[in-house]
């Protein structure tokens, strides 16, 4: 230690002695987002009451002070379930005006965007709101459409010759060449965002490596939403003060039937390519079977978090967030619908049509999944997993600990 700090030290002892007020500078921030979060943080640790709400709290009290990297940590270890907000007494209208959820989710949209890859693409989360998802979908809907009309002969728009094949309109080859392309580019674009979000939020997370036990517990928090059910089992809230597990509900529906949805496509890939048996499958076949779980499953957690999130208290989240949030809910509906339409009718000559706009949906889904809601999921999962390594740490304060 520099003889300076230990002159600053003496004074500091010397000011406490007298009874006199040493003031506490934040670390630093580069935004008002973080420096916001940074400032109710402080008030929050001094009070202490929603200690028990969710994984963000007993994590605050194992800091001090909140610099960028710990604000972008506890900001995506945040599920936005708005329990402390009508738990506080600190909450509008009162002067210190502690707003929790609004000031996390505003910088986790600001991370997203951050730590977009390429960064140059960071600028479309603020860009990927409903109507651009909408109409990005009917574009490519257009686009297909087109393309199968303007071939002409046995695949037509409008034909009930084409039986339930839609390979005929397009090639599986074809589809493997569009899809592959879009779906390592997903892969590779939230990887290297989530890399760098790791590299920066480590260091501030106890900087240990996650081990074996810490994954395990980290995975079992995500399958079960473990932080929507308010800290105490009951849920928690949206509209008003009640109680309430829909949204934890609702995710799950739409959490693991997309899981399903994804599981049948896989599923179809390995009985082409390893039995060569070709698709359309039917009942009750397990790729089948899967799909239909998945896609009504998906519908019904879909349409349920879009109510939730039109009728949500304004005080929750941030309402600039709200387009993109509705512009993903409404893709992965779409998709699930326009699949399961798909199915029923697959043997009418509505046929061209289902297909061009299911496939359309689903571009236009993973088009958009590196710069849209579906981060959220990634970037809170790499929360999860350093909130769990850093809990298993001796508190670097000595105070609050786990």
């Amino acid at each position: 230690m520099s003889i300076p700090s230990l002159q600053a030290l003496g004074q500091e002892a010397q000011s406490l002695a007298t009874g006199k007020i040493i003031p506490i500078l934040p670390a630093a921030t580069e935004t008002a987002a973080e420096t916001e979060v940074a400032r109710t943080l402080q008030i929050c640790n001094a009070c202490r009451y929603c200690e028990g709400f969710c994984a963000v709290f007993p994590a605050m009290t194992r800091r001090l002070e909140f610099g960028k990297a710990d604000v972008h940590y506890l900001a995506n270890l945040c599920h936005n379930c708005g329990a402390c907000l009508h738990a506080c007494q600190y909450a509008p209208p009162h002067e210190f005006g502690i707003n929790i959820p609004q000031a996390m989710a505003t910088v986790r949209g600001q991370t997203y965007a951050d730590y977009a890859w390429p960064p140059a693409l960071g600028r479309l989360y603020q860009k990927n709101g409903l109507t651009l998802s909408l109409a990005l979908a009917a574009g490519l809907f257009l686009f297909l459409a087109l393309a199968v009309a303007l071939r002409g002969g046995e695949a037509r728009l409008w034909s009930g010759e084409l039986g339930n094949n839609f390979y005929h309109l397009f090639p599986h080859n074809l589809l493997v060449g569009i899809f592959a392309p879009v779906f390592l580019f997903v892969v590779f674009a939230l990887f290297m965002g989530v890399r760098r979000f790791w590299k920066d939020v480590k260091p501030a997370t106890s900087g240990v490596d996650v081990s074996a036990p810490a994954a395990a517990e980290a995975t079992q928090d995500v399958l079960r939403l473990k932080y929507l059910d308010g800290g105490h089992g009951e849920g928690c809230h949206n509209e008003d003060d009640e109680y309430t597990l829909k949204r934890r509900r609702f995710h799950h529906l739409t959490f693991y039937g997309f899981l399903l949805c994804f599981a049948a496509t896989a599923l179809g890939t390995v009985y082409h390519y390893a039995f060569g048996w070709a698709a359309p499958y039917e009942l009750p076949s397990l790729p089948k079977v899967l799909g239909a779980l998945g896609g009504l499953g998906l519908m019904a957690g879909t349409a349920g978090l879009w109510h939730l999130n039109r009728s949500r208290h304004p005080l929750h989240g941030d309402a600039r967030q709200k387009p993109m949030d509705l512009g993903f809910i409404a893709l992965l509906f779409l998709v699930a619908a326009s699949g399961m339409a798909l199915w029923l009718g697959r043997a009418t000559p509505a046929l061209a049509l289902l297909l061009c706009l299911h496939l359309g949906a689903v571009i236009a889904l993973f088009a958009t999944l590196p710069y849209g809601k579906f981060a959220h999921g990634v970037f809170r999962t790499a929360a999860l997993l350093r909130h769990n390594t850093e809990k298993r740490q001796p508190s670097p304060i000595g105070l609050g600990a786990d």
